[in-house]
C-alpha cells in the first residue's frame, strides 16, 4: 500500500502539467520523496526525515536502494556538522554503506556536494533529473500494429498473468542493462508484486511475439516517475524506445499527472537526447552518486 503523502506537493492546478522552470527547491525535494515511494512499492522502506529523504531496503545491501535524497540540512557548520554526523549514524544502525543524492541548485545548503567530499564522501558517477515541459511536449505517438509490433498496457495483474508480463519486462531489462542473470528472479518479483499495485504502469512492446522494448510508469499523488525504460539490441534502431517512452508520457499526462520526470545517467546521451526531443529538460545540474567507502 502507497504510504501518505508526508511532504506538500509542488503548488498548481490539480491535472494541469507543470513548468519545469518553476520549480523550486521544496517541490524538488517533494519529487525526491516521490521517486523514493516509487521504489517503494515492493516493501522498501521511506522514511520522511524532514530535512530528507530515506530509501531503505532491509533485504539488498545494493546502494541504489539505500540512499539519502531530498536534504534540506542547515548551513552553519556546527549544525551541519551535527546533522551529518545523525545520518552517519543512521546509515551505521541500518548496517548500510552512508549514501546521498544531492541535488544542485535545489538542495540545502549549496555547496552541499563539496562539503560531503570534504568529509570523505566519494563521487561515484553523475545524473541528471529530467521533467516534461508541457510547451515542448509531442502529440501522442500513433501506432498501426505494422511489422509485428505489438504494445501491450499491463496494470493490475495476477496469477500467470501477471508471472508471464513479469518474465517478459524482465527479459527485456536483463538484455538492455545487462544485468546480471542472478537478478533476473528479483527483477521479476518486483514486477509481478508491482503490477498488483493501483500505481504501477507498464507498457510492453513486442515484435512478432518477442519481448523487444520497456517502460515503466508510476504514477500517485499528481506525479508521474518513468523507469525501465529499455530496448532489447537486437531490436534497436526501430524507434521502439522512443514509441514506449512516448506512450508513457501520454498516458502520464492523460492520467492528470502535474509531473512527469525521470533520471539517466550523465554519460548515457542517447538516452538524454531521447528524452529532450520528446519534451523533457534536465532540472539542475549533474546529480553526483556520494558514497561514503569504510
Amino acid at each position: 500500500m502507497m504510504a501518505t503523502p508526508i511532504r506538500k506537493p509542488p503548488a498548481g492546478p490539480p491535472g494541469t502539467p507543470g513548468r519545469p522552470a518553476d520549480l523550486t527547491g521544496q517541490d524538488v525535494r517533494w519529487l525526491a520523496w516521490h521517486e523514493a515511494q516509487s521504489h517503494a512499492l515492493i516493501g522498501r522502506e521511506v522514511r520522511d526525515l524532514g530535512d530528507a529523504v530515506l530509501l531503505h531496503d532491509a533485504s539488498d545491501r545494493e546502494p541504489f536502494w539505500n540512499r539519502l535524497a531530498g536534504v534540506d540540512w542547515p548551513t552553519g557548520a556546527a549544525a551541519f556538522d551535527r546533522r551529518l554526523t545523525e545520518a552517519l549514524a543512521l546509515f551505521a544502525g541500518l548496517d548500510r554503506i552512508p549514501h546521498v543524492w544531492p541535488m544542485p541548485g535545489f538542495d540545502e545548503p549549496g555547496d552541499l556536494t563539496a562539503r560531503l567530499l570534504a568529509h570523505g564522501f566519494e563521487d561515484f558517477g553523475g545524473g541528471l533529473l529530467m521533467a516534461l515541459d508541457p510547451a515542448r511536449a509531442l502529440p501522442p505517438p500513433v501506432h498501426d500494429g505494422g511489422g509485428g509490433v505489438q504494445v501491450e498496457r499491463l496494470h493490475r495483474l495476477s496469477g500467470e498473468r501477471a508471472a508471464e508480463a513479469a518474465r517478459a519486462i524482465a527479459a527485456v531489462l536483463l538484455t538492455s542493462f545487462t544485468v546480471e542473470p542472478e537478478r533476473r528472479v528479483a527483477i521479476e518479483l518486483e514486477a509481478v508484486l508491482g503490477l498488483a499495485s493501483d500505481a504501477y504502469h507498464a507498457i510492453l512492446v513486442r515484435v512478432d511475439g518477442v519481448p523487444a522494448a520497456v517502460a515503466r510508469r508510476t504514477t500517485f499523488a499528481g506525479a508521474s516517475y518513468l523507469s525501465s525504460i529499455g530496448t532489447d539490441p537486437a531490436f534497436r534502431g526501430r524507434g521502439l524506445g522512443r514509441l514506449v517512452t512516448g506512450l508513457a508520457v501520454a498516458d502520464a499526462v492523460a492520467a492528470g499527472s502535474r509531473w512527469t520526470y525521470l533520471g539517466v545517467f550523465e554519460d548515457n546521451v542517447i538516452a538524454q537526447s531521447l528524452y529532450g526531443s520528446l519534451g523533457f529538460v534536465a532540472i539542475g545540474g549533474v546529480a553526483p552518486d556520494l558514497l561514503l567507502r569504510p
